[in-house]
């Protein structure tokens, strides 16, 4: 067993529970997670600010360690030819609920960057991990100042060192079968197979720093692997996305149960970024064809995904899942930490 470096979250159990955006990860399900033992995250990414203040504030009125993660900015790698012939092979899909991709402008965003920056340093949280990049420098020793511990995401040895490099103080390493978003630095490289264990163990031998391991866990076996494999503590989200707590959309909860989708691909078509969802019919036509154009991708599809869930429609929606999405089981949050910590 390789030596577990220091735990970089403090939490009762090395377990935590990954920052799902867009609406699956709650306050009330970081509160549950917190109080099983484990360490939660907020989701930053697409929040408003407002709406992530609000956050911050209802999971510290109940006393927990918590941290909130946010998505680097990136320059959008589409220009407006190939984004109009996205949008107009999937206006048969927005037909389906009454929308005009046509009218859908070409945009870019930071996903309000700088004002949750500002958040966060004003208003400091024991832990604050980045996904899709790296901030500056700058910015990192920003929030050390401020008090907050901050973990980079990485899928490579190579991203692992830029990180170390940059000031991290810790790192999530994140194997190509976690669910959804993959954390990739280059959003235009191939996600190729890194099961999490090999990858941890190559981070950890080229690094210095502290891992949080994620990605492919479904159950107290993987979670030892990974522990085993030198992780300080493992982070899991499709294993929560069917518990009460969670606010994952009602068709995506009971599509990780349902045999009519039975596996999982790395797919644009969606958000323009490469990210692990249930294979279903959006993603059988449109993969193949979808540009890399995160985060104006993203922004074409929202209405698209939304009219989707409300209209119980699986098949246009984003279901994003790991490959151990079949374990995932409704109830509690509180009885999937304490399964997952089974024989800790």
């Amino acid at each position: 067993m390789a030596p577990a470096r220091p735990d970089p979250l403090g939490s009762a159990l090395p377990l935590a529970a990954a920052p799902m955006a867009g609406g699956p990860t709650t306050p009330g399900l970081a509160a549950a997670v917190a109080a099983a033992g484990a360490f939660p995250f907020l989701a930053g990414g697409y929040r408003t600010p407002e709406a992530l203040a609000a956050d911050v504030a209802a999971v510290r009125r109940t006393g927990a360690a918590f941290g909130v993660n946010l998505f680097v900015p990136t320059p959008c790698p589409i220009g407006a030819a190939e984004y109009r012939r996205y949008a107009r092979e999937l206006q048969p899909e927005a037909d389906r609920h009454g929308l005009d991709l046509s009218a859908v402008p070409l945009t870019e965003d930071d996903d309000s960057w700088r004002d949750k920056l500002d958040l966060l340093l004003a208003d400091p949280v024991p832990v604050v991990s980045v996904t899709f990049g790296l901030p500056w420098p700058a910015e990192l020793a920003a929030l050390r100042r401020a008090g907050s511990r901050v973990l980079v995401t990485v899928t490579t040895v190579g991203e692992a060192r830029a990180a170390t490099e940059a000031g991290a103080d810790a790192l999530v390493v994140q194997g190509s079968d976690a669910g959804g978003h993959s954390g990739t630095h280059d959003p235009l490289r191939p996600v190729t197979p890194a099961p999490t264990a090999e990858l941890t163990r190559a981070v950890l031998a080229a690094t210095r720093l502290p891992v949080v391991a994620t990605g492919g866990v479904d159950g107290p076996r993987a979670v030892a692997a990974l522990l085993a494999a030198g992780a300080s503590a493992v982070a899991v989200g499709t294993l929560l996305l069917r518990t009460d707590e969670s606010g994952a959309a009602p068709p995506h909860k009971d599509a990780l149960a349902d045999p009519a989708f039975p596996g999982t691909v790395v797919t644009r078509a969606f958000t323009g970024r490469p990210a692990r969802a249930l294979r279903n019919r959006f993603t059988d036509r449109h993969d193949a064809s979808a540009p890399a154009g995160y985060p104006a991708v993203h922004h074409l599809t929202r209405d698209l995904r939304r009219a989707a869930a409300a209209a119980g429609d699986p098949h246009g929606l984003h279901l994003w899942a790991g490959t151990g999405h079949r374990s995932a089981r409704t109830g509690p949050a509180r009885a999937v930490v304490e399964g997952l910590a089974a024989g800790l």
